[in-house]
């Protein structure tokens, strides 16, 4: 599996900056090494007996300030690997996962050791974090789900911040890809009947993800989408004049770079076992019969998604200005039919 890139919100590129910050670091180091020191000078006192007060405790004790000194030093390693990893060429969005992931090992490794330094031997360890593991296996099915979710999303990258994406009943643009969820900020929705941030979050955990299918509006090697728009004209219009018209004013409408992207898509489709679709024209206009024998033109048009709202709002006036200048081409049905 390969690594995709991904943007990095604000915050991620904040906590990346703070990784940079050469006096926190040796301050946030030097705690550790304090900390280390002390639990190991504690735990020689405790075998010197000036605990007496603690009883038969002196054992559990030495075990516990020894597993927390060397958990202070995996801290200590740890923090120097996720500032040389800041310090990388990267994608600060992939910077972030991996900073995120070498936390997570970190945490993983602290617990183990506890585990292992509060047990006999390593056997019993292995054992008691394996029923340790199976108890939270089931207890936290969702959770554990949704990390694996965030491993999938980071190697496989279906989507990565500032996607536009469908998952399940949700449509959004992607704010936030955290271990246990992901953020969207909606789209469309219940509130909106178009395609405009209707301004609510949603939070959904990870899992979901193999729980339903995902649409990416926003695929890198081809981040547009297909848009159409439909009116009904009579009969007696001059239906190649209609045709002419309308596409060349949804051109005037488009920019360079959508165009662009029709070479892209022909690229594409050359790349596939799917030959035998052939894009001779850009954009289509499509005619077809409605049962109120009225004529449906039907405008076929790429667009960026997420500005698809906008761009749909002046074709349909560019469009409807240069039809109605010529009554005697076309003519619309009438109201109410």
């Amino acid at each position: 599996m390969e690594i995709k890139d991904q943007q990095a919100t604000p915050e991620q590129k904040a906590a990346i900056r703070k990784l940079h910050n050469e006096e926190a670091r040796k301050l946030k180091i030097s705690g550790y090494i304090i900390g280390a020191v002390a639990c190991i000078v504690t735990s020689f006192l405790v075998r010197l007996k000036a605990f007496d007060f603690i009883g038969n405790y002196h054992g559990v004790l030495d075990n516990i300030l020894f597993a927390a000194a060397l958990s202070f030093g995996v801290l200590i390693i740890s923090r120097v690997i996720q500032t040389q990893i800041a310090k990388g060429t990267l994608e600060k969005g992939l910077l972030y996962n991996l900073i995120q992931f070498t936390r997570l090992v970190t945490f993983i490794v602290i617990i183990f050791i506890f585990i292992s330094f509060l047990n006999a031997n390593w056997y019993t360890a292995a054992v008691s974090l394996g029923l340790i593991s199976l108890l939270l296996g089931f207890a936290l099915q969702t959770p554990i789900a949704s990390l694996i979710g965030w491993f999938y999303i980071v190697m496989r990258g279906p989507f990565k911040v500032g996607d536009r994406i469908q998952v399940g009943g949700f449509n959004g643009d992607v704010v936030e890809i955290n271990f246990l969820d992901t953020t969207l900020w909606e789209f469309s929705g219940n509130l909106m009947t178009s395609d405009l941030p209707s301004g609510r979050l949603i939070r959904f955990p990870n899992s979901l993800i193999f729980q339903n299918q995902v649409y990416n509006y926003s695929w890198q090697r081809y981040p547009l989408v297909w848009n159409e728009i439909s009116f009904y004209i009579t009969y007696k219009s001059d239906l190649d004049w209609v045709e002419n018209i309308v596409r060349r004013t949804c051109l005037g409408q488009l920019d360079e770079k959508t165009k662009e992207h029709v070479q892209d898509m022909r690229d594409l489709i050359s790349e596939t076992p799917v030959d035998d679709i052939d894009i001779k024209e850009f954009p289509f206009v499509n005619f077809r019969i409605h049962e109120n024998n009225w004529v449906e033109v039907v405008l076929i048009y790429i667009v960026d998604p997420k500005q698809s709202s906008q761009m749909r709002s002046n074709i349909v006036k560019a469009v409807i200005a240069e039809l109605n200048a010529n009554p005697e081409k076309v003519a619309f049905a009438p109201e109410g039919s």
